[in-house]
Formats: C-alpha cells, structure tokens, sequence
C-alpha cells in the first residue's frame, strides 16, 4: 500500500496543519523539562544546602553571565552564514538538547556538608554549564515561530499550543515532585531532586528530537554567502532592538510574568510548608489554577482572529491585577476559607496570566516582523536573545529580591519547613504583592508599550507581503 501523501501549499511545502502545532509544543515541554526544576532551585539552596541570604548573591552573579551568554549566542546564530542540511536553528536546538541531558542537573549536585567556597564553585559552574546549553537550544526555538508560517492565525495556533507544552511541562515538577521530594515532614530531599533533574533531562532530549524530526520550515530567510555581504553588527542590533516598541512592550510583559512565576515561587512554597501546614497539596492547587489556561488555549486562534494578540493580551493583564488585589484579603487563623479564596484568586490570576501567555510567543514573532519593516533586516537571532536575555534577568533579579525581602520578614532557611506563624502570615502578603507586581508590569508592557494593535498589524504584514514579492520578481 502506497504512503499517503501530504497535502502541499501553494509554495510546495507541507501545508500546516496540527503536526506542526504538536511538534512546536513539544519543544517547549523539552526546554521546560530542564527549566521547570528552577522554581525548586531556592528552597534547594536555602533548605537543603543552606546557603540563606548566600543563594541571592550567588543568583544575581550568574546573571552577569546571562548578560554575556545570551545576546552572545543570538549573535553568534544571527551571523551564522553556513548552509545546513534543513535549517541552522533546528541544528543549534540539536546541539543545546544534548547537553541538557545532564545540564539541569548540574544545579542541584547534592553536596550539604561541603564548605562554603565549595558550593560557590559548585552553584557558579553548574548554572553556567545549564545556562549556555539552555541558550543554545531556547534562543533559536522562539525563533523558529516566525519561520514556520507567516500566517497571523497560525502563528496564534503556535503560540497556543507552545502555551499547552509548557504547561505540561510544569505539570511533572508541580504535581509530581513534591511528593517525591519533600518528607512528612516538609522538608527538601535534596539528593531526590538531582536524580528527579537527570530524568527530566532524558525526557527533554526525546522531546526536542521529536520536534526537529517533525517541524517544517515555510519562510525561507536568505543566506548571502558572498563576501560583499555586509557584516553583522551586534551593537546596531541591539539599538534596533531598543527601537523595536513591541520586542521591548513584550520583554517588559515578559519580565513581569515570570517576576510573578519565579519570584513568588519560593514564597510560595514557603506558604503552603508553614501557613497551609500542606506543601504536597501544593502542586495540585498550582495544577488547579492552570485550568483557564488549558481551557483558553483551543479558542486563541479564533479569538486573535477577531479581537486581536494586543487587545487579548492587554484584557488578560486587567484580569491579573483585579486577582493580586484579592490575593490580600487574609482571614484570620488560616481558616479554610482563606485556601479557598486563595485558589479562586490564583484561578482568576492564570486566566489573566493565560491569556498573555497563549500569545505572547506570536507577538514577538509579530515584533521580529517589526524589525524588518522598518530596519529591512529579520535578526531572529538577536532579537528574540535579548527579549530572552530580560526574561533571564527578571527569573535571577526576581527570586534574589524577593529572598532578600524573605529574609527581612523573619525566613530562615535553617527551619526549613517550620517557619513560625508570623512568618507564615509574611509570606502570604508577599505572594500577593509579588503577583500585583507582576500584573502592573504585565499591563505596562502590553497596553502602554506594544504598539502592534489589531489593525497596525494587519499594515505591517500587508506591507511585508507587499515587499516580499518585489523582491522575489527582482529576482
């Protein structure tokens, strides 16, 4: 029996379809295999290894790594000349893949009794070793959105379900793990979390590797191979990049949401040890919470198509500062009304939060159509590196401050799971204030900065198209 043949396009590609969708989720739940365990890195270094105020320090140092690491490799791929067999970014995320097997792992090597220059070494070099792979797999998969199709409703369905990867890619840490990893006690089993970070690893491998068998690029960028090609220049990049008003509106949402994701995380776990007394139930609540998520992700498509990514967007960040607001309302005495109230506004905070996140890959897509309409040059590579640079800083600069704020409201790593009442109560307030932070910087970056609305956009890729096919008939 002959195989079955796969519908073509008008240009002789494969036409889009849910493959494509499937495959792109896929290699965010490979990356997020590897970055999910992040959120466990505070308590892991606090609680088990014992590092307290340390740990901030430490944080905020390796992002002067980040600040070289990523716009260093975007460049590097930006000015990449060579021909490969399918295409260069599917050829970096093969080689970023194979060193997260062990990279994540690397930041949890389970050594508690090791002196305190020690762990320095141990915490620099392991997130070092995580962080350059992670770069090299991550930066050209984002950028591989606006490759795939330069259609505005597949570009949503792209976004949507890189959405739906990465939620399930948080699912195994956030519901799995905390009864691995935690005891009767609430306490961190450091030595279970390196093991839990190897499988993860493995399993982020396949992924990638499934995403790369089954992604299919549809818009082609030129490679000039001749030496009269201009040269690439980082620095006129990167002002390109400050000019770009919907890469530095998405970038400023972006840091938001994971100030919010990252920064409370550890607050957040320290809630549920000592102020719900539960830390396993933990992970389900956070689970529960991701249903608006899941529920808004098979409708992003038609809901770009008829109110637009920056309207949706902007809509969805309102509805993150209205649950951050409630999120203070604290009963007295951890009744079983305030965990009830606590999920329905982290409920109302992810729709809010979920409704950004299904688009927000598609408008940097959008954005790096930007920077080609009006500089003439894409720059995938250095565009989407530095939006990923400012993520990387707001997830190091985010937890780092809220420990320091942690520590100055009476947390103490030492007491692990068993921080007193006060505490507890502390730590409520600064969860809710983490999350109003989170939204504000959210509304500013989206409704404020980005610039793309429904109907300027619809200008630019007009104009796109237009510019596209004059240069193909000069040809």
């Amino acid at each position: 029996m002959a195989k079955k043949q796969p519908k073509l396009d008008a240009n002789g590609y494969r036409k889009f379809g849910i493959r494509d969708s499937v495959a792109y989720a896929a290699g965010d739940l490979g990356c997020n295999m590897s970055f999910a365990l992040k959120s466990t890195m505070a308590i892991f270094w606090t609680q088990f290894m014992k590092m307290d105020l340390w740990y901030a320090l430490l944080l905020i140092i390796v992002q002067v790594w980040d600040a070289i690491n990523d716009p260093l490799i975007g460049s590097i791929i930006d000015a990449d000349r060579r021909k490969y067999k399918r295409n260069k970014f599917l050829a970096y995320i093969w080689a970023g893949s194979i060193g997260l097997i062990v990279g994540g792992a690397c930041c949890f090597l389970p050594f508690p009794n090791a002196p305190t220059w020690a762990k320095f070494i141990i915490f620099i070099a392991g997130y070092v070793v995580w962080d350059a792979f992670y770069t090299v797999a991550n930066v050209p998969y984002g950028s591989l959105l606006s490759l795939i199709s330069n259609d505005v409703k597949d570009r949503a369905s792209l976004s949507a379900w890189r959405s739906v990867g990465s939620i399930f890619g948080n699912m195994l840490p956030m519901v799995i793990l905390p009864f691995i990893i935690y005891d009767k006690d609430n306490n961190l089993i450091g030595e279970r979390v390196f093991i839990a970070a190897l499988i993860m690893g493995i399993l982020g491998f396949f992924c990638f590797q499934f995403m790369i068998k089954n992604t299919t690029i549809r818009v082609e960028t030129n490679i000039e191979l001749s030496e009269e090609a201009p040269k690439f220049n980082v620095f006129k990049a990167f002002a390109n990049f400050i000019k770009n008003r919907p890469a530095v509106g998405a970038t400023i949402a972006a840091m938001g949401m994971f100030i919010g994701m990252q920064g409370a995380a550890t607050a957040v776990t320290v809630v549920f040890q000592s102020y719900f007394k539960n830390v396993q139930i933990s992970g389900i609540i956070q689970l529960f919470a991701m249903i608006p998520i899941v529920l808004f992700t098979p409708l992003a498509r038609k809901a770009v198509a008829r109110f637009g990514k920056k309207e949706l967007a902007t809509f969805g960040s309102i509805c993150s500062m209205a649950a951050g607001l409630g999120l203070f309302i604290v009963m007295p005495d951890n009744t079983g009304l305030d965990l009830i109230l606590y999920v329905v506004f982290q409920l109302i905070f992810s729709l809010g939060l979920g409704i950004y996140s299904t688009v927000s890959w598609a408008m940097m897509g959008d954005a790096i159509d930007y920077n080609e309409w009006k500089t003439g040059t894409r720059e995938e590579g250095t565009v989407y590196s530095l939006h990923s640079f400012f993520r990387k800083l707001a997830q190091g600069i985010g937890p780092s401050l809220v420990l320091v704020i942690m520590v100055a409201f009476g947390y103490v790593g030492a007491n692990e799971g068993n921080q007193v009442w006060e505490v507890a109560v502390n730590m409520r307030y600064l969860v809710a204030a983490t999350y109003m932070f989170s939204a504000i910087l959210q509304f500013i970056g989206l409704g404020l900065v980005y610039n793309l609305d429904k109907k300027t956009l619809a200008k630019m890729n007009e104009e796109l198209g237009r510019n596209t096919e004059e240069a193909q008939i000069e040809a």
